[in-house]
């Protein structure tokens, strides 16, 4: 596969993501919807496995990556499952979008990574602007719109935890047994999940609702983390992270196109202040290299 392709299609996935996770629970509950995804996701990630003669690693750091990864994942998952209720779909790739900048303060904090410098200060004072943006505009559309934020900033923190404790555990597994084995485990925990809360399975799902699901489950839960894996081997680290800067701006445009879903001047200014937080926060090193030559 061609690199171009592979980054291309890495966008359109997590761009459209918001959207289909808004759509597949349509009338069948965000319970419903998130455990068929994994389910499905999981049979189709084996299936793939074991058409390619590969192998799933039981080693035992490969088992706690799976653990961690599963049970963070569908954590993440569930609170964004849950706030996509509240909130536009544009408005969780958005708010999402502020993960890298969570992941990199955990990060110092367990593994010792560099401390917050000027540069990132600010990143992390214009990212909190944007949230409160996005809140305040929001409670004028909608005053549960406050829910959305809240179960996506949430989801946020159990996903930049899980990616730093995955780092920590640092298991030596190609990324077909990473997607697999993480997929089971959510699989198995967003079951047990639906179990407690013994949500009726739906008698009718609406073609939209289903057609949603099954993209989640192979394009966005396999396919999609498949290819961020191969592009993140072959691609510097700063053409990686404009990924995390383009797709909030196309799931804003596609859910207000194909949605329906507001567009305005505040909401435009909420996606801009997260947005360059986390541009100054991704690239603040190379900022102040640069600052650093000129004054030389």
């Amino acid at each position: 596969m061609h690199l171009i392709t592979a980054y291309i299609s890495v966008i359109i996935i997590w761009a459209t993501t918001p959207l289909a996770i808004k759509w597949s629970s349509e009338s069948v509950g965000f319970l419903f919807g998130i455990s068929s995804r994994f389910l499905l996701g999981a049979v189709f990630a084996l299936s793939l496995i074991m058409l390619l003669g590969k192998k799933l690693s039981l080693e035992t750091k490969a088992i706690q990556t799976y653990l961690t990864g599963g049970i963070g994942l569908s954590s993440a998952m569930l609170c964004v499952y849950w706030g996509a209720q509240y909130i536009p779909s544009g408005w969780v790739s958005i708010i999402f979008g502020i993960t890298p900048i969570i992941t990199g303060l955990l990060a110092m904090k367990l593994l010792g990574e560099s401390g917050l410098t000027f540069f990132r200060l600010m990143a992390i004072a214009l990212g909190i602007a944007g949230l409160f943006t996005m809140l305040e505009t929001g409670i004028n559309f909608d005053p549960q719109s406050r829910y959305g934020v809240i179960g996506v900033l949430f989801s946020s923190l159990f996903y930049s935890l899980t990616t730093v404790l995955i780092k920590r555990i640092d298991a030596d597994i190609d990324s077909f047994s990473s997607v697999t084995g993480t997929l089971l485990i959510a699989a198995i925990f967003v079951s047990l999940f639906w179990g407690v809360f013994a949500e009726e399975i739906p008698v009718e799902i609406p073609a939209r609702a289903a057609l949603s699901i099954l993209y989640l489950a192979i394009v966005g839960s396999v396919v999609g983390f498949l290819l961020f894996y191969y592009v993140l081997k072959r691609v510097e680290a700063t053409r990686t992270s404009l990924i995390t800067l383009i797709t909030p701006i196309g799931a804003l445009l596609i859910g207000h196109l194909t949605n329906n879903e507001p567009l305005n001047w505040e909401i435009i200014m909420g996606c801009v202040l997260i947005l360059s937080g986390l541009l100054l926060f991704e690239f603040e090193g190379a900022i102040r290299h640069t600052r650093i030559i000129k004054r030389a």
